[in-house]
């Protein structure tokens, strides 16, 4: 049964685009072409064609955001479900919702999982390295396929804000309203260095193959290990002791080995499983990377700098626990759009959830996005 307030069961589309002899150009100085972005679409574009929000994904997201991905789901399994739908925050009875796996993704989007029409073989690390301003330049693409030359609002957390930082840096006419949350300017040396241990797990696997396993082995273990590495990150130290503390698991004293004596463990390894059933290693080194080379100071000249030709009114939200992006970085952002006299509003919720209070904070979170949603359509 579909539950209420949710946009119900939505299909998956894909959009192509720079088909040879018209590769599209990254940023490393490669191109790429065909690409394939997967993308969904949730509410009704309006005649004024003026309630569009991109919806942007974090590292191990995809393009179902929202809703039922077939009827013998149970409950509703898009990521951001909680946030998406009728009557919720992003309000699929106002505004026309639209979200697209990004590239170097391995939910439907071209990534080094996809097939190489040069070698007819999966791509593997032949794949060209993107950064955050090709993910924002490919959902620039499919915007223009879809006829949406102007964005209501832009949204995402984590990675996501770094691609909406970009989206009204790198399309400032675009872009009405822009809501980063949990996110930064630049990547910090602590996050890079917990991106590149996981990476080294991935790397170091030996059923890794250097990338070229497609069709054999997976290197689970390495990709698992990162994403326990990874998931830490995500929490705080209170949520995790609230959730475990130092209780054990399924016993009642300590084994005095080295299988599993602890709650947490188990916690961690069974996300690190789960991770390796729904994505692809290579993705994950890409992607982490494309994070790792994020730098609007560095990409512009100085942060503030960044923001000069930018128009949007921003609502950029931290969380109090969240340690991976404190909320430090947040107001770096807010200081540098309020230098260029931006309309910018910032809160830091008060939480225990860490970094990943974005995709479990709904009440919150709902009314800010909400509030600033319905207020910015209205001056539209």
């Amino acid at each position: 049964m579909i539950e209420e307030g949710s946009v119900g069961i939505v299909e998956t589309q894909y959009f192509t685009f720079a088909e040879p002899p018209n590769e599209m150009e990254l940023e490393c100085g490669r191109k790429l072409g065909p690409i394939t972005l997967a993308y969904e679409t949730y509410g009704e574009l309006n005649e004024a064609c003026d309630n569009t929000i991109l919806v942007v994904h974090a590292l191990s997201g995809d393009a179902h955001a929202a809703g039922y991905s077939s009827a013998d789901e149970e409950k509703p399994s898009g990521w951001w479900d909680i946030m998406i739908g009728p009557g919720k925050g992003i309000d699929t009875n106002k505004y026309f919702v639209v979200c697209a796996n990004i590239i170097g993704g391995c939910k439907g989007s071209t990534g080094p999982s996809s097939i190489n029409p040069q070698t007819e073989r999966p791509y593997g690390l032949a794949f060209p390295v993107v950064t955050i301003q090709d993910m924002v330049n490919t959902q620039k693409a499919l915007l223009d396929h879809l006829g949406i030359d102007k964005l209501l609002c832009v949204i995402g957390g984590s990675m996501g804000g770094m691609q909406v930082l970009q989206w009204v840096c790198s399309y400032p006419e675009m872009v009405r309203l822009a809501i980063p949350i949990a996110t930064t300017a630049r990547l910090s040396a602590q996050a890079i260095a917990f991106d590149e241990v996981g990476r080294q797990a991935i790397m170091s696997d030996p059923d890794w193959m250097g990338g070229d396993y497609y069709g054999k082995t997976i290197p689970h273990r390495g990709l698992s290990i990162a994403r326990m590495i990874g998931h830490i990150t995500y929490l705080s130290d209170k949520s995790m002791h609230q959730k475990f503390a130092r209780r054990l698991q399924d016993k009642i004293e300590y084994g005095y080995d080295f299988v599993t004596d602890f709650q947490v463990e188990s916690y961690l390894r069974y996300k690190g499983d789960s991770f390796v059933k729904r994505f692809d290693a290579n993705s994950y080194l890409y992607i982490s990377k494309a994070m790792d080379y994020f730098d609007l100071g560095q990409q512009f000249g100085s942060l503030k700098q960044a923001f000069a030709e930018t128009i949007a009114k921003f609502l950029v939200i931290s969380f109090s626990s969240d340690w991976l992006f404190p909320s430090q970085q947040s107001k770096e952002i807010i200081s540098a759009l309020r230098y260029n006299n931006l309309d910018a509003i910032y809160t830091e919720i008060k939480t225990d959830y860490g970094h990943d209070a974005f995709l479990l904070e709904a009440g919150q979170i709902t009314r800010l996005i909400g509030n600033f949603l319905e207020h910015g359509h209205r001056k539209a």
